[in-house]
């Protein structure tokens, strides 16, 4: 399974506080999902329950919190960074 989905998956099953089932249900059966996921309509790819936990069961809500703080400074430096191109640029009057 690629970090992708376990990214995924491990978000889901925090979000929702659902059990492995339910989620193997979702990943199996959820068109939106498996789209998300790169599956095509016509794709027979299916998750198994072990698979599932084995993977995410070490995604825990710390490992999310660590994953948000790094989205959150990233684009806060893009942002940084695009203001200050902005700013260089002299306004005409």
């Amino acid at each position: 399974m690629d970090l992708w989905n376990i990214l995924v998956f491990g978000t889901l099953r925090l979000v929702t506080n659902c059990d492995y089932d339910r989620l193997q249900e979702l990943a199996n059966e959820h068109g939106t999902l498996r789209k998300m996921l790169g599956h095509g309509p016509y794709c027979t790819h299916s998750y198994h329950i072990q698979t599932l936990q084995d993977n995410i069961s070490l995604f825990t809500p710390e490992i999310l919190d660590q994953i948000n703080q790094v989205t959150v400074d990233a684009g806060h430096q893009l942002v940084k960074k695009k203001m200050s191109r902005y700013m260089a640029v002299p306004i005409p009057s």
